[in-house]
Order: C-alpha cells, then structure tokens, then sequence
C-alpha cells in the first residue's frame, strides 16, 4: 500500500481549464479546446502544469488499469492478453469477444452473467460488419466487456454475490475504491454509474497521474507491474487493430497508456515519468495531440510522436490546416531548462 491515509478528496467545482489546442486553419485560429494537462517527473514531482489539474472530475476507462490492479489484488488470476482485456476499452472484434468468453469460461459463467449495457462494437469498421451482418447489441460486444467478466470472476472467487456486482455498496466495487484511493493518494470525491453501468469514482487528474506513475514503477510479479506488462505486451488487447492508444504504445518504448471517453488520457514511462490530459469538450482530434505533446515535454523524443501531432483540416479536399497544441505545451529547450 502507498498511504494509510490519503489525502482529502479533490474539490467538486467548475473546472478551471485553459487553453490546450488550437484548431489552424489557412494560418488563423479557427478554433479552441480548452482542458487540462499535468506531466509529473520520474521524482512524481508536477514538472508541468495547464489549467485545472486538482478539480475533481471523472477519469472514465482511464481508471481500467487501476481496477484491473484491485481485481488482481483481490485473487484474480489473470495475465498476458486476458488481463490486458480485463483492462481494455476494446473494438469488439472477434477476439475481443472470444477473450471475454475465455475469462467468463474459467469462471464458469455465461454472457447472461454479465450486467454491462448491450452495445455494439466500438470501432466504426468492426460495427459496420456487425451491423451489415444483421447482428443484434450485445453484452459482449460492449467496449467494456473484458473488465466485467474479470469483474464477475472476482466475485466469484471471493464467494461475493453476482447479481449485484455492480452495486457500488458490493464487496468488489468496495475493495477497487480502497485501491483507486491508495494509487492515486486521496479520497474519491463522487461516485457515479458509467456508461457501462460499473461504479465511477472522480479523482483529480494529478491523482490518475500519480496512480498511473506507480503502476509502471512497482516491483516485478507485483499486481501493479502484472497490469502494465499485460498492457504493453499485448496494446491491441487494450485497445484494438488501428487504435491511437496501441499505436501510442507501440510508438515509444516501454509507455503504458490508456484512453477514455470525453477527451481523458493517462500515459506512463517505465521511470514513472506520467502525464494525464482532459480535454474540456471530450474531442478525441485535441487529446492525441495534446497527450503526445505532454509526452513531449516528460522528455519523451519528439521523433517518436510525429504519427501523433494533430489531425489535418481539409479544404476542397486538401490540407488546409491543422489540430495543434497550444504553444506553451511545446517542449522546453535543453539550454532553457538551465
């Protein structure tokens, strides 16, 4: 355990986000997204800071590994692929599901087990197939659901009730909030339903930074570095085929990184040097942008994240503009940081 007393929960208020992302169009901003940004040293020191960095707010599936960490904490026996699923966002693809079908087939459980939302697949290519194939929502499909059969097969395990796995009064909801406090060092300010129906805990984005630096960092065989080498071994378990986060991944060495909706993205290098991005209004064209120029100014070669450096505007067709940071996210020069 990191503190056997976290501290106060972070305040519920209005957040005070800042400028992050500038939409250029024919060299004159057309657009802004506001948001926040923290990028913590390998010491877990805030190295760099923009806009509202303390204010509660709700982390979405950027909390997955953190509840994968509580999961495994609490008996879970997962690794490799399967844990990486249990921790995903997924696309819905076929191994997705079959994953998902693995981990509820250990567990001796069905589909019908599962209480996430029926949905279809995640991915707008894999949706299509599923839709032109005449294929109805499923519990499967749902982005979500690696995670809740690694959910159910928790329960299980400990001999806790399955019905009401979800409840946020439930042994398991109860034993991942104790972990999510414990990672990121404070107290859950709100709870709430996700889209998926699992309980959503608000934290601070310093605290999902935090929590995020000691998964990467803890021992070996520990849950924490069970989680992150499941994560990074096997990017498109997290994520699926084409994914900015996999890709993200698959980009700069030893990064563990993890998306969620409305604009979140935690990222993490194996020293513990971490970044967490809000964007305001939830636009996936400012989060990569602005998460790989994070990443930039944790030191990370700029080289490695020119795949990542904003979406193209297109006029008649051809690039007109494009998506990009604002200025002040732009790496510190070597000679400045003297």
């Amino acid at each position: 355990m990191y503190s056997s007393s976290p501290a106060d929960a972070p305040v519920v208020r209005e957040p005070l986000h800042a400028p992050v992302a500038h939409l250029i169009r024919g060299g004159v901003v057309e657009g802004v997204h506001h948001g926040s940004v923290v990028v913590l040293g390998a010491d877990g020191e805030v190295q760099f800071r923009l806009g509202d960095i303390e204010a509660a707010f709700y982390p979405r599936s950027a909390v997955k590994p953190l509840q994968a960490v509580a999961m495994l904490r609490a008996g879970l026996p997962l690794d490799g692929e399967l844990l990486s699923l249990a921790a995903a966002s997924h696309s819905g693809e076929e191994r997705h599901l079959a994953g998902a079908r693995r981990i509820l087939g250990l567990a001796a459980l069905t589909e019908a087990d599962l209480r996430n939302v029926p949905d279809l697949p995640y991915a707008p290519a894999v949706r299509d197939t599923w839709i032109r194939a005449g294929r109805q929502p499923s519990r499967l499909a749902q982005n979500c659901s690696g995670k809740h059969a690694a959910m159910l097969w928790t329960a299980k395990l400990n001999d806790w009730s399955l019905d009401d796995y979800l409840d946020p009064e439930h042994p398991l909801q109860q034993a991942i909030a104790e972990i999510v406090e414990d990672l990121t060092g404070q107290h859950i300010a709100r709870t709430t339903v996700d889209g998926c129906g699992a309980p959503l805990f608000s934290l601070s984005l310093h605290g999902l930074a935090r929590a995020v630096s000691r998964i990467v960092t803890a021992a070996p065989g520990t849950p924490e570095a069970r989680v992150a080498d499941s994560m990074r071994q096997h990017p498109e378990m997290a994520s699926g085929a084409g994914r900015d986060v996999a890709a993200l991944m698959a980009a700069v060495p030893g990064l563990l990184a993890k998306d969620g909706f409305e604009g979140v993205q935690v990222a993490a290098l194996p020293d513990g040097r971490a970044v967490a991005v809000k964007i305001a209004d939830g636009a996936d064209r400012a989060r990569v942008p602005v998460a790989a120029a994070a990443l930039a100014r944790a030191g990370v070669d700029p080289e490695l994240l020119t795949g990542f450096a904003g979406e193209a505007l297109l006029g008649g067709g051809r690039e007109v503009g494009r998506v990009r940071p604002v200025r002040s996210l732009e790496p510190v020069p070597v000679s400045a940081r003297a």
